[in-house]
């Protein structure tokens, strides 16, 4: 008779077989520049393919393109000399949510409450409108003791397993 069950690696058991909510986090820090901007977006990926979606998923290609857009906003708009900016992803198997927060060390310049009106002729100031099109909400919040988090949600379409 089987009494113990073993797993290999890639076979974790689930949590919430035993009646425990699935929740996985994964955070990092970065320094701040365009090549760790791309940097998060692969760990990304790679962590959302560890969570069951694959790189061509819907759920993963969304997940890299808000990562990769709060993160070189994060970069660009929210750099401060000396300071890392910082990647949490979280993934709520209950509700079927994949949360993302990128923080930075600037807290005075925060992104609008909206995603600004379309500039068809410029050749910047779209990644908020990317970000309100592909997340189910988005928002920030100031951060303690300096700067802010950005964060976006993603539903999965597979929550309440």
């Amino acid at each position: 008779m089987l009494t113990k069950t073993t797993t290999t690696r890639d076979e974790e058991p689930r949590p919430e077989a035993a009646g425990v909510p699935e929740r996985r986090e994964f955070r990092r820090q970065f320094t701040s520049s365009p090549r760790n901007a791309r940097l998060a977006r692969r760990l990304a990926v790679r962590r959302m393919e560890e969570w069951g979606y694959p790189p061509p998923s819907d759920t993963s290609c969304t997940v890299a393109l808000l990562v990769a857009e709060l993160s070189a906003n994060a970069v660009l708009h929210g750099r401060v000399p000396g300071h890392h900016f910082a990647l949490c992803l979280s993934l709520d198997g209950t509700t079927g949510v994949v949360r993302i927060e990128v923080a930075d060390a600037a807290g005075v310049k925060r992104p609008p409450k909206a995603a600004p009106p379309s500039c068809p002729g410029g050749e910047s100031g779209r990644g908020l409108l990317l970000v309100n099109a592909l997340a189910t909400r988005w928002g920030s919040a100031p951060r303690d003791p300096l700067g802010k988090t950005v964060w976006a949600e993603v539903a999965t379409g597979d929550g309440a397993r």
